[in-house]
């Protein structure tokens, strides 16, 4: 029988079933290497040694001391049993002055077994007063027995305790003593990094890298240990999606290079302004992917507004130009709508292809989402398999098997973040040979997340904003604090609506849940309300705004449980003017695009994401009059939650915003596996405070990878790749 390597022992094996059941279920540990890998969160220190006449009030001292005095007092205490309480009161001396020790309830027995006059022990906590006298409640000590102390008294006093994730169920110090039992078996840890990489960074051998992170002795011990740790993740990661690139490199795909004179050429005459600096940048950078004969794989990102569908229809009008067919994807039938509406537009009758008054250089623009009818259905799907459409914008409907193309050559997906591995899969799976992938979203992603996240992917940013935006104010309105400002924001309201101009009001929920706070028995306390509270419903405060502070003005619901044709009657009365306030879920987050709306209050703001306040606030200022954003809170100033709001409110910047987000929610799995629930696979690496580190393994890492796809000289390097890429990651990276 094969012996287990230490390192793949289960833990149940090496501490028992009870232990090991509590870290699989609550902590996600499985084996002697998941336990290894589990850090340290902080450690706390027990401080230097102080004199007992030196004290620092409120701080944590360590001395040696000697116990001059131990009581065991008993008092009246409806808690305890029978009535009665116990409290030991120990006085210690070190020679320059006295200090009082204070041990309590169930706490009160081992010290008073071992604290008694004359024993010399180590004691360390927080110094604290009471009564107008120094004392140190409950704290940790360490007995000196023998005759030569010093050297118990220096390694202790001076000991850095690690502290780990823990759980209600296993505190931090049995997961030590935990640690402490598997950690002779950090030596036959096989160390992922090239040796050259290793040498050439100064970076210590993984077994003393675990050893230093667990039992460090000094603060230089844990920064050795951090700076190795977090190596091997961005490294093994950037393996991972480098060795991806490599291999979307050797598949062989058509290479679309647009005709002179055609159908792009045609489009870019008719319009009536000129691209951006930015958007002729990106194009170009576009279509010299277009034209190799691998399959291009590229995100484009930018700000609200900065032109992305310009930049991807005239990559998808190069397409059709090279006789290929495009497809974009959106994630909602308002958004496919949308597009296919505003691409028809911008085309004019170069989007009439084989109709009547169609011209030379033509096409049809077809839509497809799942309500259409089943006459307009089949006439679509007929263009596509002919090839009559060049172009199709639709929504998942798109992905269904009855779905052929003539001559698949672009993939572009809109909002890339709100649709699953397999749903892209599915689409580019659809082409006779790979499709070209354009990848957009507007939410903007600092650069390290990008390489992080979407490190198999070539980036192009659109930072620019076309001429005619409108500025945005943004007010943080304290409804708790100053009551007065809502009054006034809703004020603001109506006189932009009496200016000849239209607002949202967005609210976290629809209200018709079973959550409803009508249907909720249990009162909340006062100063829980904000955060107890159910979040502000559309139905509960449409129906207050039109009764109260809006009456008279002309109020409608829109959220994502009506049916689509009531959705889009609501929209479209909206976008017509004939609405004034539009009391709406995020629904309205992406695509809606209602110049006259000038005005947006956000109540519970503080539910909502950075990101995606930020794409609220893109609904107003897209016309010519400037755009006002209130976002609506309970919370206390101090609080986080509120911090974040006056974040977005001082900068329009996506860019900055996307770091604060990150900076404040950590970065969940950025291998996708949060969509699944599971813990992150970076424990070390912080992908906002580690750009340096990022940047530098995906350099390492693409001259491992061309030099060895395979891995074949980097056994080490292929054990934790296996690691990392369980079997739901492999799959969402080999989709992506």
């Amino acid at each position: 029988m094969d012996l287990v390597p230490a390192l793949e022992e289960p833990l149940k094996k090496v501490l028992g079933p009870a232990t090991a059941k509590v870290m699989a279920e609550h902590l996600g540990l499985h084996t002697v290497c998941d336990l290894l890998h589990h850090y340290p969160r902080r450690y706390e220190e027990r401080g230097q040694l102080t004199h007992l006449a030196d004290l620092p009030l409120d701080e944590h001292a360590t001395v040696v001391a000697q116990v001059a005095d131990a009581r065991l007092l008993t008092f009246s205490s409806p808690k305890a049993p029978r009535g009665k309480g116990q409290r030991l009161e120990v006085t210690i001396t070190d020679g320059s002055g006295q200090l009082k020790l204070v041990f309590f309830g169930n706490g009160v027995h081992k010290p008073h077994k071992e604290l008694l006059p004359g024993t010399r022990a180590l004691f360390a906590g927080k110094v604290s007063v009471f009564n107008r006298r120094l004392q140190l409640a409950h704290p940790a000590y360490e007995l000196l027995r023998g005759e030569d102390v010093s050297e118990t008294v220096d390694t202790w006093a001076g000991a850095l305790i690690p502290l780990y994730p823990a759980t209600a169920k296993l505190e931090s110090w049995k997961i030590a003593k935990a640690v402490q039992t598997v950690l002779p078996s950090a030596q036959e840890a096989t160390d992922p990094l090239p040796e050259s990489l290793r040498a050439g960074r100064g970076l210590v051998p993984l077994p003393e890298a675990l050893l230093k992170i667990h039992r460090p002795h000094t603060k230089a011990d844990i920064e050795d240990a951090r700076s190795r740790l977090k190596w091997d993740e961005a490294f093994v990661l950037q393996v991972a999606l480098a060795r991806r690139r490599h291999a979307d490199a050797q598949l062989p795909a058509v290479a679309r290079k647009p005709k002179k004179d055609g159908l792009l050429t045609a489009f870019d005459a008719k319009l009536p302004f000129t691209l951006t600096e930015g958007q002729q940048k990106v194009s170009k950078e576009i279509f010299d992917d277009l034209a190799t004969e691998h399959p291009m794989h590229r995100l484009l990102q930018g700000e609200v507004g900065s032109g992305k569908t310009m930049v991807a229809l005239r990559a998808m009008l190069a397409v059709v130009d090279a006789g290929g067919q495009a497809a974009m994807l959106a994630p909602t039938e308002v958004l496919a709508q949308q597009h296919h509406r505003s691409i028809t537009e911008m085309m004019g009758e170069l989007a009439e292809g084989g109709m009547l008054g169609g011209v030379e250089h033509s096409t049809k623009v077809v839509l497809l989402t799942g309500s259409m009818g089943a006459a307009a259905r089949r006439e679509a799907l007929l263009h596509l398999v002919t090839g009559e459409a060049g172009i199709v914008i639709g929504t998942h409907a798109l992905i269904e098997d009855k779905v052929q193309f003539h001559d698949l050559g672009l993939v572009v997906v809109d909002e890339q973040h709100r649709f699953g591995v397999e749903q892209r899969d599915a689409l580019r799976g659809k082409g006779k040979q790979p499709p070209h992938l354009l990848v957009m979203t507007a939410t903007p992603i600092p650069r390290t997340v990008a390489m992080t996240v979407f490190g198999d992917l070539e980036t192009s940013v659109l930072d620019q904003l076309p001429a005619g935006r409108s500025p945005i104010a943004s007010h943080v309105v304290p409804a708790a604090d100053k009551p007065h400002f809502l009054s006034r924001a809703w004020e603001r309201v109506r006189e932009e609506v009496s200016n000849g101009h239209q607002a949202y009001v967005v609210c976290p929920r629809i209200g018709d849940e079973d959550d409803d706070p009508k249907k909720s028995k249990k009162k909340p306390s006062p100063e829980d309300e904000a955060e107890k509270r159910p979040p502000l419903a559309v139905l509960d405060v449409a129906d207050q705004l039109a009764k109260g502070p809006l009456q008279g003005l002309k109020v409608e619901v829109l959220h994502g449980r009506m049916p689509p044709d009531d959705k889009d009657a609501v929209m479209r009365r909206f976008a017509a003017g004939e609405t004034d306030v539009l009391v709406a879920t995020t629904v309205i987050e992406v695509g809606v695009n209602v110049p006259n709306a000038t005005a947006m209050v956000i109540m519970d703001a503080d539910r909502f994401g950075v990101s995606q306040l930020h794409q609220l606030r893109g609904r107003v200022g897209r016309g010519s009059a400037p755009g006002l954003c209130l976002l609506v809170t309970e919370m206390a100033e101090a609080s986080p939650a509120r911090q974040r709001l006056t974040a977005v409110a001082s900068t329009l910047d996506g860019f900055e915003l996307s770091r604060i987000d990150l900076e404040q929610r950590r970065e969940g799995d950025v291998l996708g596996q949060a969509q699944s629930g599971a813990r992150t696979s970076l424990r070390m690496l912080a992908v906002i405070d580690d750009e340096e580190i990022i940047a530098e393994a995906r350099e390492e890492a693409s001259a491992v990878v061309a030099s060895d796809p395979d891995l074949e000289h980097l056994p080490g390097l292929r054990t934790a790749l296996q690691a990392l890429l369980d079997e739901e990651r492999e799959q969402y990276l080999e989709k992506g």
